[in-house]
């Protein structure tokens, strides 16, 4: 005889979002294709995908005033970040984890930091997951994490290791454009296989 709180959702097994997923320079929500060649890099650990807003309480400061009310609460700014830790590397994804970087002409083996940003340096990058009980290479469902005008935040690193492959962690966060400040630079799309 089973307990009355001892229960899960009827679909939980068609809601579960499944393995580490892939770090993609572009994809179409519309479409679902995958396409080989913007797969940023092979992942190790999985990916953590944070969006987190931060709020001001418009009583604070005032005397008398009822603080941490849903009435005086106002959406400040988001924070979006992507960090996973990459174990395949190219100068693509270096000048990528470098942030302000340059691949060079002709010698594409190189990558310089610069001293200054650019436009060029922020790219949208995307996390894509198998999502549902249905999750074929054909009509697979995927949930799709997409951040906007990405930068790198936390840098350049390596970390090797006797006997074991080297790992490099990454860390993206999303920008908002100056030109749109409304706009987050953040989308999330659910979509079940059929």
């Amino acid at each position: 005889m089973g307990m009355k709180f001892t229960q899960i959702p009827a679909n939980t097994y068609k809601e579960l979002q499944l393995n580490a997923g892939v770090l993609l320079s572009d994809f179409n929500p519309s479409t679902a294709a995958l396409t080989p060649a913007d797969i940023l890099g092979a992942t190790d650990g999985g990916v953590n995908v944070t969006a987190t807003p931060t709020y001001i309480d418009l009583a604070e400061g005032i005397d008398n005033s009822v603080k941490n009310t849903k009435e005086g609460k106002e959406l400040d700014s988001w924070e979006f970040k992507l960090s996973g830790t990459f174990k395949t590397v190219t100068t693509d994804l270096a000048k990528k984890l470098l942030g302000a970087a340059d691949i060079d002409t002709p010698d594409t083996t190189k990558v310089t930091p610069r001293t200054n940003l650019t436009d060029a340096d922020f790219f949208d990058v995307w996390w894509v997951g198998d999502y549902s009980d249905k999750h074929s290479s054909e009509t697979g469902g995927y949930i799709a994490i997409h951040l906007v005008n990405a930068l790198s935040t936390g840098g350049f690193q390596i970390q090797s290791a006797e006997k074991d492959k080297g790992s490099f962690a990454a860390e993206f966060t999303a920008h908002a454009s100056a030109a749109t400040p409304e706009v987050c630079p953040f989308e999330i799309y659910i979509k079940a296989g059929t």
